[in-house]
């Protein structure tokens, strides 16, 4: 089983902290996005991953093709990357990485996490996961029929159509057809709003006679901007507590302070008089001095003194001394 990973470019919703740091590397309660999503993949499969194959942007730069690297390593899987130089659509980015288009493969795009327990259907041709939604007019959503097959696909549907939202992880049995049939389209330059879209794809392997099912998640978590990323962080860091999950590093050092669970609080944080929680995520090496935070994401080697945090989201190396409530300050930004 293979997992090819579409990455596209660094995030712009997530500006400024994507300029440093490409959105699915942003942690989301102490661990990379994608890092998250490859592993949650992983867990719903059950079965060996031989390769994942991620699709980047050629300025994400050495370290964070190692970082990759050691991802697909801890899976223990081959590693492999691919560079998308034009942002030109999912079935582009799709096949930059058609070296790897082969055998059974899951295709997840970066930057959405979920939670999932059900048995994926091998004997369907593919599976693509969808979650029920109380606002379907503003999604793809997938179309059924009576058997309970994906019939059709509806980009924000004006009038009612289904409540499945399709999340963008999609399972084939043999990933080649989709690769085939993305080459048709690539070939035939058939864009939509200047690009080349998976749904095109998959339309034609439909269309051809191929058995498309849905797979039913419990719980999807965007990352696409400040907002949201911090809502996903409160979300994860939920689930993580009620499994039972270490969250807090034996070596954070705590004076006069006290912690709200739940929260991921990393290597070498010093916590002095502060409230910390629920709900916050603090990086390696962060000081953190009278200040109360809650339901924000606070990255590695930040000094926050005298603040009072809710929804905020800091990045790498920053440093922040003030009274703002709500705050989206990026890698290496001083406001004193």
């Amino acid at each position: 089983m293979k997992i090819i990973v579409p990455m596209a470019g660094r995030g712009s919703r997530l500006r400024p902290h994507t300029l440093t740091v490409p959105k699915p590397l942003i942690p989301i309660a102490g661990k990379p996005i994608v890092h998250r999503l490859v592993e949650d993949i992983a867990k719903v499969l059950d079965e060996k991953i031989d390769e994942v194959a991620f699709v980047i942007g050629e300025d994400f730069g050495e370290q964070v093709e190692k970082d990759l690297m050691k991802i697909a390593n801890s899976l223990g899987a081959k590693g492999t990357i691919y560079y998308q130089d034009k942002p030109l659509g999912t079935g582009h980015a799709i096949m930059c990485a058609k070296e790897s288009l082969s055998g059974p493969a899951v295709i997840a795009y970066a930057d959405t996490l979920f939670k999932a327990d059900f048995n994926l259907d091998k004997s369907a041709d593919a599976v693509m996961w969808v979650k029920k939604v109380e606002n379907p007019s503003a999604f793809g959503v997938v179309k059924l029929n009576q058997n309970g097959e994906i019939v059709g696909l509806v980009e924000k549907p004006e009038e009612f159509v289904s409540d499945l939202a399709v999340i963008g992880i999609y399972y084939f049995k043999d990933v080649e057809v989709l690769k085939n049939e993305l080459q048709n389209v690539l070939d035939a330059k058939l864009t939509r709003g200047g690009e080349y879209q998976i749904n095109d794809g998959i339309e034609a392997m439909r269309k051809n006679g191929l058995r498309f099912v849905p797979g039913k998640v419990d719980e999807w978590m965007d990352c696409g901007n400040k907002d949201v990323t911090v809502e996903t962080n409160g979300r994860m860091l939920n689930f993580l507590h009620k499994d039972g999950e270490k969250l807090i590093s034996d070596s954070v050092k705590i004076k006069d302070s006290e912690i709200t669970e739940p929260c991921y609080i990393g290597e070498n944080v010093e916590l002095i008089n502060a409230k910390i929680g629920p709900n916050v995520s603090i990086g390696n090496g962060t000081r953190v001095e009278n200040s109360t935070i809650k339901n924000s994401l606070i990255q590695s080697e930040a000094v926050i003194k005298n603040a009072s945090l809710d929804n905020a989201m800091i990045g790498n190396h920053a440093k922040f001394n003030g009274n703002f409530t709500q705050i989206s300050i990026g890698d290496y930004s001083v406001l004193e």
